[in-house]
């Protein structure tokens, strides 16, 4: 019962960031997240030899899966698809057993969609494909916004800012950025964005970076949490699926190949404005992708301030 005593948690702090009007309320009322919970985690291999990344404990009672499952009832979203994969059981025993509460008479529902092969012979290929495989599920769902999100990343955020933003801005797709230093460029997507946010380039680990206005140290790194128009996602990912040379990846093909089309408003979302519970002014978020990571993040706990409180 671990997941539900964080969301009980949860819901008691107090954000550092203003209320979500009730626009915000009505738009996550029609939004479906889609959190890709299928990954290996081969740079974690020592603690995902027999698990998914997502499965993996942290701080002792909890699962890295929690925090995105967490934020995203917190958030007032209560309609979550999962999309499973690699070595999947005790992610599944353990959504089963702490996730299990939502009432699906009123549409709230927690379901795995684990990889079954659907519009071809081939398991998920990618972060697209993922999704891809499972748009008729997505359609009957009949969303108006679309939140894609990773299940293995440590954070506490208010989607609810972003999806906000996202429809004040009339955008397509937003994407959320953290500032990272910029000798970590190589292990993520890299935003360059204007004066209003549109994202005017996208760099996928990038060897040299774009780096932050007067900080040449700091990077935009893309967080792996999209908002998408759902008309708009449909449309991109029917269109990924047709392309022989694509890895059917979000970071990789999807949204630099947007990007560089430049048609549509495709914007930023600065992390800062929807992070929870900031402790010393830095929104925290963590890969957690590497053993050290993984220890340093769980070490973050032991502080008498931590930066990450779950306390």
């Amino acid at each position: 019962m671990a997941a539900v005593e964080e969301v009980v948690r949860a819901r008691r702090e107090p954000a550092n960031l203003p209320s979500p009007s009730r626009f915000a309320g009505h738009a996550t009322r029609s939004t479906v997240a889609m959190v890709l919970a299928g990954g290996r985690g081969s740079r974690l291999h020592q603690l995902t030899d027999w698990r998914a990344k997502p499965s993996v404990a942290f701080g002792g009672k909890f699962r890295i899966i929690d925090f995105t499952l967490s934020n995203l009832l917190n958030s007032g979203i209560r309609r979550i698809d999962i999309c499973t994969q690699y070595r999947a059981h005790s992610l599944l025993r353990h959504i089963q057993r702490g996730w299990n509460f939502l009432d699906s008479r009123f549409d709230e529902f927690v379901e795995v969609l684990p990889a079954q092969q659907r519009t071809n012979g081939d398991w998920y290929q990618g972060t697209a494909d993922a999704v891809y495989q499972n748009v008729d599920i997505l359609r009957r769902q009949d969303p108006k916004v679309v939140l894609v999100c990773g299940g293995d990343n440590v954070y506490k955020m208010d989607y609810r800012v972003m999806i906000e933003e996202h429809l004040e801005r009339g955008a397509k797709l937003t994407v959320a950025c953290v500032q990272a230093p910029a000798s970590e460029c190589s292990s993520y997507g890299v935003i360059r964005a204007d004066e209003h946010g549109r994202i005017t380039a996208f760099q996928e680990k990038p060897a040299v970076p774009f780096t932050v206005p007067g900080r040449p140290d700091r990077i935009f790194a893309s967080m792996g949490v999209y908002v998408f128009d759902a008309a708009y996602l449909y449309e991109q990912l029917m269109a990924d699926a047709a392309m022989s040379h694509s890895t059917h990846d979000f970071g990789k093909d999807v949204i630099p190949r947007l990007v560089k089309d430049g048609a549509a408003a495709i914007f930023a979302h600065d992390f800062s404005n929807s992070c929870v519970n900031m402790t010393n002014g830095e929104a925290y978020w963590r890969d957690v992708g590497t053993v050290d990571a993984f220890y340093e993040a769980n070490m973050d706990l032991t502080h008498v301030l931590p930066e990450l409180n779950l306390y």
